[in-house]
C-alpha cells in the first residue's frame, strides 16, 4: 500500500519540520511527502526538506488550492492520500493503520482519524505537550484498526483518501484563504463514490497553532456564507448548515464582550452580520472573503 501525504503550510516552518521528522519515523513510510507553498521561506530548514522522500510544489496562497496542488503531484503514484494540517503531530503507527484500513474494507473512500487533543478548542498546544500526548498514544499496546462510525464528512487536519475515488475531484477553490469547511465539502463529493468513515486506524494531536490563522471578520463572514454555499452545491445537509451557523453566530454574541484570550469574537461577529448582509443581497460568493478587512 503506497501512501503518500499532502500537507499545505504557510508561515509554519517549525511547525511542518515537527510533522516531516514524525512522518520520518513511521512504522510504514511515506512513499511520496508533498509540501504545497507559496513560496520558499514557507519551507521548513533545508536540512529538514531535501531528502528524496519530499518535493516541493509552488504557487498562489489558500489551503484549497494548495491541497489540490499537492494532490496533482501525486496523481497515479500513490493508493491512498493523507492530508495532514502542518501544525499536526501524527501517532508513529498511523500510515501502518490506515494501510491496514484501506486494505481490509475495499468499499472505504475515505477516513478521518482520531484527533487526541485539539489546540484549536483551547488556545493551542505546546509542541513539547502534543509530543508527549502522542508519545504516551504510541507506548501504549494498539489496537486493531477498526471502523467506528460512517460518516458524510472529515477533519481536515487528519484525513485519507483512497486515490482511485479522486479521479475529476478537487478541494472547491471559491473557498479561499482557510476555506473554512473545505474538509466538509471534499468528503462530501467522496462521500458519492465509496464510504467514507471514522476509524482508529490514525491518530494524532492537532496543536491548533494560531499564527497564520484566517483573521477574526473573515472567519466571522464564511461562517454564514460557507455553509449555505455548501447546502446549495450538495455536499452538506441543512441540518448540519443551521447547526455551525447558528452556534457560531450565538457564541460570537454571547462572548463579544468577554472574549477568550485567544478568540477574536468581535471581529467574528463583524463578520457574521457581513455575511448575513451578503446572503440577505441575493450574492453566494464564498471568495467576497478577500474583500473583508482583516
Amino acid at each position: 500500500m503506497r501512501i503518500g501525504v499532502v500537507i499545505a503550510t504557510i508561515g509554519r516552518a517549525p511547525e511542518a519540520a515537527l510533522l516531516l521528522a514524525r512522518l520520518r519515523r513511521q512504522s510504514l513510510p511515506p512513499a511520496r511527502i508533498v509540501l504545497s507553498v507559496e513560496k520558499p521561506t514557507d519551507l521548513p530548514p533545508l536540512a529538514a526538506a531535501a531528502d528524496d522522500d519530499v518535493e516541493a510544489v509552488f504557487g498562489p496562497r489558500g489551503l484549497c488550492a494548495q491541497r489540490n496542488r499537492g494532490m496533482a503531484c501525486l496523481d497515479g503514484d500513490c493508493d491512498v492520500v493523507v492530508f495532514y494540517d502542518d501544525d499536526f503531530l501524527p501517532s508513529l503507527r498511523s500510515l501502518e493503520g490506515l494501510g491496514a484500513l484501506f486494505a481490509a474494507h475495499d468499499d472505504v473512500a475515505g477516513a478521518t482519524g482520531l484527533v487526541l487533543a485539539d489546540g484549536v478548542c483551547q488556545g493551542g498546544i505546546a509542541a513539547a505537550a502534543g509530543e508527549a500526548i502522542v508519545e504516551a498514544y504510541d507506548r501504549a499496546p494498539p489496537e486493531p484498526p477498526a471502523i467506528l462510525a460512517d460518516l458524510r464528512t472529515a477533519y481536515g487536519c487528519n484525513m485519507a483518501f483512497r486515490r482511485r475515488a479522486l479521479d475529476g475531484l478537487c478541494f472547491d477553490e471559491r473557498l479561499p484563504l482557510y476555506g473554512w469547511q473545505e474538509d466538509v465539502d471534499f468528503a462530501g463529493q467522496v462521500a458519492q463514490r465509496g464510504r467514507v468513515v471514522k476509524t482508529n486506524a490514525f491518530a494524532g494531536v492537532h496543536l491548533g497553532v494560531a499564527k497564520s490563522r484566517t483573521p477574526g471578520a473573515r472567519l466571522g463572514f464564511s461562517q454564514m456564507v460557507n455553509p449555505v454555499y455548501l447546502v446549495r452545491k450538495g455536499t452538506m445537509r441543512p441540518a448540519h448548515a443551521a447547526r455551525i451557523m447558528g452556534g457560531n453566530f450565538i457564541a460570537n454574541h454571547l462572548k463579544a464582550l468577554t472574549p477568550e484570550p485567544h478568540i477574536d469574537r468581535r471581529g467574528r461577529l463583524a463578520g457574521n452580520w457581513a455575511g448575513i448582509l451578503h446572503l440577505a443581497s441575493g450574492r453566494l460568493e464564498p471568495e467576497r472573503i478577500a474583500e473583508i478587512r482583516a
